[in-house]
């Protein structure tokens, strides 16, 4: 027996979003919107707040995007601001992903 999708889940569209270029930091803005499923304008308000947040850089790269991802940047919300963004992708991805992608990041800015 196969179940229905679920009609909400724990982790926001944010933060699947940075889940999917944490990932594949070169992911097309369209796989990004089928793969969470919102509609790529959604994908794209979504990569502007998480730059604004100084969360995400993007790089260009021909016609293509490169994403870093700054882990070492505090969650927004109150109840989770004590945490890191390292701390929200440790529990998804792995720790050495993790660590990949801080030394991507400060490689990138510095």
């Amino acid at each position: 027996m196969q179940t229905a999708a679920p009609h909400w889940t724990f982790l926001s569209n944010h933060a699947h979003v940075l889940i999917c270029i944490a990932e594949n930091p070169e992911i097309r803005l369209r796989d990004i919107a089928d793969k969470v499923g919102i509609t790529e304008r959604s994908a794209q308000r979504i990569i502007n707040q998480l730059r604004e947040a100084n969360i995400l850089v993007t790089e260009k790269n021909g016609r293509r995007n490169h994403y870093l991802v700054d882990v070492e940047q505090e969650l927004r919300h109150p109840i989770e601001a004590h945490c890191k963004v390292a701390t929200l992708l440790s529990g998804i991805l792995s720790p050495q992903k993790v660590s990949h992608i801080r030394k991507m990041f400060l490689e990138a800015v510095t």
